[in-house]
Formats: structure tokens, C-alpha cells, sequence
């Protein structure tokens, strides 16, 4: 099953650019479908392959903060090549 996984990370601290700047790299280097913006990562690919990354490196970028917030909606569908129609 393919799914699409919207990120927004904030750390709740200051000095919180390496650590966001680290998780993003790792998702990066996953092999996966990765598309950023200035407000979120999202991340597509097959659901257990997206799991099994985000419990890895969102549980690391956890320990690399002290106090951080992490959003994440989760769509039952790859939208990687979503363009709008308007």
C-alpha cells in the first residue's frame, strides 16, 4: 500500500537548524520519494518502508532536541505527482 506523509517538525528551543537540517538529510538519503517546501517535508513510498523510516529518525531527532513538536498527516495514496488543475 503507498501512502504520503506530510512533516512539519519544530523543535521548541533555540539553535534548531542542524537538528531539522540532519532529519531532512536522513529522510533525503532513504531512497524515497522526499518533496520539500518552506513549511513541511512530505515523504511517499510504500507504507512500511515510510514507517519504519519516520519511527527510525523521528525517535533520533527527538534525542538530538530538547523540546520539539512534530505534525504528521498520513494520506492512504501516493500524491507525489499531485498537480494542481487550476
Amino acid at each position: 500500500m503507498k501512502i504520503s506523509v506530510e512533516l512539519t517538525f519544530t523543535p521548541l528551543q533555540d539553535n534548531f537548524e542542524a537538528p531539522i537540517i540532519n532529519f531532512i538529510k536522513k529522510l533525503r538519503a532513504s531512497g524515497l520519494t522526499i518533496l520539500e517546501n518552506p513549511l513541511s517535508t512530505q515523504v511517499y513510498g510504500d507504507y512500511d518502508k515510510v514507517m519504519q523510516l519516520l519511527t527510525s529518525e523521528v525517535k533520533e531527532a527527538f534525542q538530538n532536541i530538547d523540546n520539539g513538536l512534530l505534525q504528521m498527516k498520513i494520506v492512504k495514496t501516493d500524491r507525489s505527482d499531485y498537480e494542481p488543475n487550476f
